[in-house]
């Protein structure tokens, strides 16, 4: 079973969604049950998941969670991705949870830099579209 992290740092919605392809297509070549895939999401990475209705209140730049950007973390999401969102990251940038799409509790780590670290020592492979 493959144990990967994907890191997203950038608020690119272009660069998000070829990540987010990157993805499916792993997925697609190796199959949902031999993996475990996670992605890691901080700095101006959280945008993947802003809704665009919340931008102005926060002290970011973009909000990429459209209809055609979350149907495609619904897809993954579906196939066992898991999503976790920089802590960090929501206080720095002034970003309340509830305007980002689909994120609980669970999905919050204390860091994701500390969080990519930590995923790589207990064996993921680490990849930076």
């Amino acid at each position: 079973k493959q144990k990967v992290v994907y890191h997203i740092n950038s608020d690119d919605p272009q660069l998000e969604r070829g990540a987010l392809r990157n993805i499916q297509n792993h997925i697609n070549a190796v199959g949902k049950d031999n993996l475990e895939l996670k992605v890691v999401l901080h700095g101006n990475g959280l945008a993947l998941l802003l809704e665009p209705a919340a931008l102005a209140k926060t002290k970011m730049k973009q909000a990429n969670a459209d209809d055609k950007m979350t149907a495609m973390i619904d897809g993954l999401k579906q196939q066992g991705v898991k999503f976790d969102v920089c802590a960090n990251t929501l206080k720095g940038k002034q970003i309340d949870k509830a305007d980002l799409y689909d994120v609980s509790d669970a999905d919050i780590v204390p860091s994701g830099v500390a969080e990519l670290a930590k995923l790589q020592g207990e064996g993921y492979v680490y990849i930076k579209p």
